[in-house]
């Protein structure tokens, strides 16, 4: 299979720098093989998303000189795929239904026999419990079962992946993945819909992505997504997780910090040559 990469924005808010950085990244890897480089829009959460955002990310990347594979896939319009992604893993009695609040979840894991770390392993309801609470409305989270998991699997010791770039701690190679640390993770939700975790990997396996370059904040969600790869028979990528941009203040860029836009620096005059160069690129 041919080398093909994806960036996936959530249109959130606008890019800034640490995006740039990514989407470089990506885009490079994918021009240096000879490969498909796809941009996909992740506004699974409907309640943040917004068209503007959207439109900006175009804006933004093409100012930087990428190009990418169009129609563009937006996961909003693409439930029925994650509906069916979930479908199986319900036929084979992988999720359960968790009636706890997060208020409630937080306090148990404080109280953990381990400390607050401990990750949440729910439990099922028995099956008049689960009947009350649905005729109740009371609202409820899929959330993927460890144990249902690990018997399906006959354990997690032949589960790897592999890792071309560096995780925060160093990690490269063949990665033994530990999905156990991430607990029993939501896989969909009513106020939501469908998560991260699902969707992405659904994402991945329909467009043929055969390496996941990102941010290596987000290494810790290749543990979950090799697991639910596995569950669902779809082939594993190669992961190149690369360093996090730091500003002035040594903090990781961040949305929610207002990080200067690349909207922001293209309006003050910095040209896309001058920004690729001080990212790296030329």
């Amino acid at each position: 299979m041919s080398f093909a990469t994806r960036f996936a924005p959530s249109p959130t808010g606008l890019l800034h720098r640490g995006h740039a950085f990514s989407a470089l990244t990506a885009f490079e890897a994918a021009r240096e093989a000879g490969g498909r480089f796809v941009l996909r829009i992740e506004d699974i959460d409907a309640t943040r998303c917004r068209p503007e955002f959207e439109a900006a990310i175009f804006e933004d990347l093409a100012w930087l000189g990428l190009a990418w594979e169009t129609p563009v896939r937006r996961q909003s319009e693409h439930f029925a795929d994650y509906e069916a992604a979930l479908d199986v893993l319900r036929a084979r009695g992988l999720v359960y239904r968790c009636f706890r609040t997060r208020r409630e979840i937080l306090d148990g894991m404080a109280s953990a026999p381990h400390g607050p770390m401990e990750a949440w392993r729910g439990v099922r309801l028995s099956q008049e419990e689960e009947l009350r609470s649905l005729a109740e409305r009371r609202p409820f989270a899929w959330r993927l079962s460890l144990d249902a998991a690990a018997a399906a699997l006959g354990g997690f010791e032949a589960l790897f992946f592999v890792e071309e770039g560096q995780g925060p701690g160093g990690e490269h190679g063949r990665i033994l993945a530990q999905p156990w640390k991430a607990g029993d993770v939501v896989l969909a939700r009513k106020d939501v819909g469908v998560a991260y975790h699902l969707a992405v990997v659904v994402d991945d396996a329909v467009q043929g992505i055969t390496h996941v370059i990102r941010g290596q904040d987000l290494f810790e969600a290749a543990h979950i997504q090799r697991l639910l790869q596995a569950l669902l028979g779809l082939p594993t990528p190669t992961y190149r997780h690369h360093r996090l941009l730091l500003g002035p203040d040594g903090k990781r860029y961040a949305k929610r910090d207002r990080a200067e836009t690349l909207r922001a620096l293209r309006l003050s005059g910095v040209g896309a040559a001058d920004l690729r160069a001080e990212l790296g690129f030329s």
